[in-house]
């Protein structure tokens, strides 16, 4: 997949998305197809010229180009449903062509990379005159050297990840070092221990953690700073760890340092989602427990909030687990967008299936998205809270209303056993009483 030569210090490192979209862009000439077939298998490689000769007998015959193009947008289509890392091997000189493979990588969630070859004007003119299986005419290469100049600048404004532009030096020693998705975690199978929404409540978390077996370490002040588990589980925290219940910073502290120290997971929630933008100095509407938090981290130190700040903001919105058997994400997710990354993905993952209205409430409605799934994955998530869990579909939601006087819920991965312990009493009234079918948090 990359060079096998000699590292020198001028050689670049290209990450690209191991699940995902490469658009080599370049003059014809500039050496795309041999930087694709250096790096790349030749599967994941889709070149125009190739499909050019598939739809025509001649790889040559420039009046099949739109023929050729649309079986090339059709396979980088199909390859990336699948899930597929997929190269485009063309000149991608105007944006409109590029527009096009980036809405493909969009509609199918999946991040795009441009690789940009700029070879400089005398080089491509020699290879250009050298080679026998290409007539191009001098003409056609000046107009595909203006759209490259006029386009390059705005190259990463157009939706791609990352933009690399490399010269003819840096192409012939580059490095291609394919990145997986932070979503996949599929070399993770446990054993876990995964947490509903926690939601500040501190106390019940100490309480379900020590019924899970879990030694809890403290500071001098009785505060506790860590938890472990002596057969080396790992707890996994659903999201919305705070907002709402008495002690959000004491419950972000624990989960925090047990994230550092590699005995807990967490997804990213809604409410650090907006906590996060509240930290960052955004306008957000001061509502449904963030500004309790908010509150009550103006007793802790500004390196405290800092890190908090940053824990928020490094939280995926999902992960896939145990080779792709065991899905965690806050609001649950349908099969599709399994180990995806997108902002309709991110926005499934955090406020669940949503039909942009609301309620009499001012709650978002939703759609029953768990009664309709039939994946694999068991896919285990919080976000709306019920009175108990329940199976539904190989989907279960942990979200049993602790903050709301509910309980606090974990559920044992992989024997698939309840643990639950009530809350010390109501810290949140409710929208709605939990034995209703609930449709906000």
């Amino acid at each position: 997949m990359s060079d096998s030569g000699d590292t020198t210090a001028q050689q670049r490192v290209l990450p690209v998305p191991a699940m995902g979209l490469v658009v080599l862009v370049g003059v014809s000439g500039s050496g795309k197809s041999t930087f694709a077939a250096r790096h790349f298998l030749p599967t994941q490689v889709v070149s125009s010229d190739a499909y050019r000769g598939v739809v025509s007998d001649d790889e040559n015959d420039q009046s099949a180009t739109g023929d050729a193009f649309d079986l090339v947008h059709r396979i980088v289509g199909k390859r990336l449903r699948r899930g597929l890392l997929t190269v485009v091997d063309a000149t991608n000189v105007q944006r409109e062509d590029r527009g096009q493979l980036v809405r493909l990588a969009k509609e199918h969630d999946v991040p795009a990379s441009a690789i940009v070859l700029d070879a400089s004007d005398g080089l491509v003119r020699e290879r250009t005159r050298l080679r026998t299986d290409r007539d191009i005419e001098p003409d056609a290469l000046a107009r595909q050297q203006h759209d490259l100049s006029r386009g390059r600048a705005q190259l990463d404004k157009e939706g791609f990840r990352r933009v690399h532009v490399l010269d003819a030096d840096e192409a012939g020693t580059a490095v291609v070092e394919l990145e997986p998705s932070p979503h996949d975690r599929r070399e993770l199978s446990g054993p876990f221990d995964i947490i509903g929404d926690v939601h500040g409540c501190r106390a019940e978390l100490e309480d379900l953690l020590t019924d899970l077996g879990y030694r809890i370490e403290r500071d001098d002040a009785g505060e506790p700073t860590g938890a472990r588990h002596p057969d080396g589980r790992t707890a996994l925290f659903v999201g919305d760890v705070v907002d709402r219940g008495p002690d959000s910073p004491g419950a972000a502290r624990l989960v925090m340092n047990m994230v550092d120290s590699g005995d807990a997971m967490c997804v990213l929630g809604n409410h650090e989602h907006k906590l996060l933008r509240a930290l960052n100095g955004r306008n957000v509407r001061l509502q449904r427990g963030v500004e309790q938090t908010l509150q009550q981290l103006e007793s802790r130190t500004a390196e405290f909030r800092e890190r908090l700040r940053e824990f928020c903001d490094g939280l995926v919105d999902h992960y896939v687990l145990d080779g792709g058997d065991l899905v965690v994400a806050h609001a649950g997710l349908k099969e599709a967008y399994h180990g995806r990354s997108s902002g309709r993905v991110r926005s499934f993952a955090l406020f669940g299936d949503t039909t942009g209205e609301t309620d009499e409430q001012g709650l978002p409605v939703r759609l029953p998205w768990a009664r309709e799934y039939q994946g694999k994955a068991m896919v285990v998530y919080g976000h709306v809270p019920t009175p108990r869990p329940e199976w539904v579909n190989n989907t279960i939601c942990l979200d049993t209303g602790c903050v709301f006087g509910g309980e606090l819920t974990a559920l044992r991965y992989p024997e698939r056993e309840l643990r639950r312990v009530p809350a010390h009493r109501t810290w949140y009234e409710p929208t709605r009483p939990l034995h209703e079918e609930s449709t906000g948090t």
